[in-house]
C-alpha cells in the first residue's frame, strides 16, 4: 500500500481472493482490505477507478464479520467485461454480476448500506445517479469491519487506486 496524494495505490498479491466453497470447491480468504468498523445501522462508501482489465481482477468494499459471514461488492473484470456485483457468504458463497463495460477506465463509488438484519448495495459511475446492485441479508447486531478491499485471482501487478472511503448513517429507505 501507498498513497499519492489522497489516494490510496494498492498492489495485489498474485492469486489474492475472496471465496467459500460454492460451485468451485475451494476456499480463498486473502482478499486485500482496510477494514474499520461499521456502525449498525450505518454505512459505508469506496470510490475507485476501474482500469483493470484482467480476468477477475476486483475493486470495491467489503464488509466482514469473520471468515464465513462477509460481503463483497465493486466491480469485476469477468468475461471480457467489467462486471458490477456482489458476493456475500453466509457459510458459503454466491456471486450476482451484471455487465458494465462502458464503466471501463472511469471512476465507481459503490455504497453499502446496513440496517437491521439486511445490506443495501448500491453504485454509481462519475457523478450518475446510484443504481441498486442488491438488498442481501446479513446476520443483525453483528460487529462488522468495513472498507475498501481488492484482489487479483489470475495475475499478478494489479494496482488499484482508491479515491475514497467514507462511513456514514444507513440510508434511510431502500428506494
Amino acid at each position: 500500500m501507498t498513497t499519492d496524494g489522497p489516494d490510496l495505490l494498492v498492489t495485489a498479491v498474485e492469486g489474492s481472493d475472496a471465496w467459500r466453497h460454492t460451485s468451485y470447491g475451494f476456499v480463498h480468504d486473502d482478499a486485500h482490505a482496510l477494514l474499520a468498523p461499521l456502525g449498525d445501522p450505518g454505512a459505508v462508501e469506496v470510490t475507485v477507478d476501474v482500469d483493470y482489465d484482467q480476468q477477475f481482477d476486483q475493486a470495491g468494499l467489503v464488509l466482514r464479520a469473520g471468515a464465513e459471514t462477509w460481503l463483497k461488492a465493486g466491480v469485476e473484470f469477468s468475461d471480457g467485461a467489467p462486471q458490477l456485483g456482489a458476493v456475500v457468504t453466509l457459510g458459503r458463497s454466491d456471486w450476482s454480476v451484471s455487465p458494465v463495460p462502458e464503466w471501463a477506465g472511469r471512476t465507481v463509488t459503490v455504497r453499502a448500506s446496513r440496517s437491521g438484519d439486511a445490506v443495501t448495495v448500491r453504485a454509481r459511475v462519475d457523478d450518475e445517479p446510484f443504481r441498486l446492485v442488491r438488498v442481501a441479508a446479513f446476520p443483525p447486531g453483528v460487529p462488522v469491519g468495513a472498507g475498501p478491499y481488492c484482489c487479483a485471482p489470475t495475475r499478478a501487478g494489479l494496482v488499484v487506486r482508491f479515491r475514497r472511503w467514507a462511513t456514514g448513517p444507513a440510508d434511510a429507505a431502500l428506494h
